[in-house]
């Protein structure tokens, strides 16, 4: 068997492919078409950031049947196009994350000693040493938005520069925050006592501009500002008006909304009193040559055993039972999405119930999935249907799963309910004909919905017009409607309206919809494709 290695990979990947006993080509900066010309000849492909695996690569790829990718993020890759075709997808999330935390605290450093506005400075002949004073880091107050597993590192260096730690997390359960000696606050409060703020949060819907102007001017002047995390967590804009304002003394970036990056397209690389580098976070020689060593040793072990290690797109379950429960995998990632995106405050408890012909069969894969599904709408691509299980462990969140052969309305079920620091949720589904799953009830609600891409989530009075003023309102704005389901409930004279989108709903059309007559909240969600 052949695997293609597109991208620039640490060499001990190619040794342990080749070791493996496959056929390896190293072809890197490929243009597209010609990837496209040749990905049929392969059976692996082992990738980093610059290849672009798109659905025409994949519809090419008539042999290929896994994609590895060196490293965590997964953005350029069409995963639902590969799982379409069967193709495995896995990444690589543990092997960067000390680098990553180090290279936050090194950008702490700089920032505080202007070692790279000195540097360039004797570079150019000169020797300003009262123009950089600095400032140090003992006692000071660090915040840190975001305290997952690469927050948690950082913060065990600043406790080790004797730096007081505080953290922003709403899905951390404060006890385990605790443990690390971290301080768990209100984003606000954070920017308010921290004298150096430093990100480590996915990017995702919840969190794109999470840091904005408000942010920065809660933050205090003589603060400053790091984010070694992702581009787009933070609004650039707001962040330069901040900084040429002198609203706060500095700020640090290693990413940005659009890599790569130039004075063109941020006016940030102007400013005195911002430093950055190009997305260096994972760059070290030890953490290429984990990535590479970990990817390599998993496309090897899946293409000539068939074990699937961190697999984003597919659980590791055989033929057999994938033949039995294989849609109520899918309903299981659907579920676990949409309740933490509805969910208030941290995760605490899962409860799953299993019901009829159901619970007769090996449902460990659905759990792990609902899991999966679970962390992904806050952990985006560090998750997947290997170490979803050890992430509810690792955050003290208990998994209680039952079962019952006595179903209800549905010949199978599956009820979830989540447990959190301020309430819980139940939703329950079912698979209609062999493979359509459906939401059937949310809390209270009944109804019969398709839980799966974007959908738009409002809760409204049972009146007339309200159906009618929602649709006209989506389509004035090119919003189509492809499914609609109402569930009401009468004691409380309220409805629910579930509504499939084609496409998202942004934040301007989502408050002109909350603005409606007798519409009490409307949400966006973004759940898992469903291509049945």
């Amino acid at each position: 068997m052949k695997v293609l290695i597109s991208d620039n990979l640490a060499p001990i990947g190619e040794k342990i492919l080749r070791e493996a006993g496959l056929e390896v080509d190293v072809k890197t900066g490929l243009p597209p078409e010609e990837l496209k010309a040749i990905i049929p000849e392969y059976d692996g492909l082992v990738i980093r950031s610059a290849t672009k695996v798109r659905e025409d690569i994949i519809e090419a790829a008539t042999k290929l049947k896994v994609v590895g990718r060196a490293g965590i993020g997964l953005d350029n890759v069409d995963i639902p196009a590969a799982s379409q075709k069967g193709i495995v997808v896995m990444n690589a999330p543990d092997g960067n994350a000390t680098t990553a935390a180090e290279h936050a605290i090194a950008m702490m450093m700089s920032l505080a000693r202007n070692i790279p506005q000195a540097t360039a400075s004797m570079k150019a002949g000169k020797w300003e040493k009262k123009s950089f004073m600095g400032r140090e880091v003992t006692g000071k107050t660090l915040g840190i938005v975001g305290i997952g597993r690469i927050g948690s590192i950082v913060s065990t260096r600043a406790h080790g520069l004797q730096m007081k730690v505080i953290a922003y997390d709403p899905f951390m359960p404060p006890e385990l925050v605790e443990k690390l000696g971290v301080e768990l606050v209100e984003l606000n409060e954070l920017a308010r006592r921290s004298d150096f703020i430093s990100v480590h949060t996915p990017l995702t819907k919840g969190t794109r501009h999470l840091l904005s102007t408000e942010f920065f001017n809660n933050m205090k002047k003589d603060a400053m500002f790091i984010d070694c995390a992702r581009g787009g967590v933070l609004d650039e804009q707001a962040l330069f008006d901040a900084l040429s304002e002198g609203r706060i003394a500095g700020a640090a970036l290693d990413v940005f909304e659009k890599e790569p990056t130039t004075l063109e397209d941020t006016p940030l690389l102007g400013l005195k009193n911002f430093i950055c580098t190009p997305h260096l976070g994972a760059s070290t020689s030890e953490a290429q040559e984990n990535v590479a060593s970990a990817i390599a040793e998993q496309v090897a072990d899946y293409l000539l055993k068939g074990a699937v290690r961190n697999a984003v797109n597919v659980p590791s379950v055989s033929d057999e039972v994938l033949a039995k429960v294989g849609p109520y995998i899918s309903l299981g990632e659907m579920l676990g999405s949409l309740h933490m995106q509805i969910a208030r405050g941290s995760v605490e408890e899962v409860n799953l119930e299993f019901s009829g012909d159901l619970a007769d069969q090996d449902t460990g894969p659905v759990t792990v999935a609902l899991l999966k599904g679970l962390f992904t709408p806050i952990l985006q691509d560090a998750v997947n249907f290997v170490n979803a299980p050890l992430i509810a462990k690792e955050r003290g969140i208990k998994v209680v799963e039952s079962k019952t052969q006595q179903a209800e309305d549905f010949t199978n079920l599956l009820r979830v309910t989540v447990k959190t620091t301020e309430g819980e949720n139940m939703l329950a589904g079912t698979v209609f004909g062999k493979k359509e799953p459906r939401l059937v009830r949310l809390n209270s609600f009944r109804l019969e919905a398709l839980p799966a891409g974007p959908m738009l989530l409002v809760y409204n009075k049972d009146v007339p017009g309200v159906i009618g003023a929602l649709g006209t309102t989506l389509g004035k704005h090119g919003v189509n409607i492809s499914r609609m389901t109402v569930g009401r409930e009468k004691a409380s004279n309220q409805n629910v309206i579930l509504l499939n989108t084609d496409t998202l709903v942004d934040n301007d059309l989502l408050a002109r919809v909350g603005e409606l007559a007798d519409i009490d909240s409307a949400m966006v969600l973004e759940l898992p494709p469903y291509d049945g």
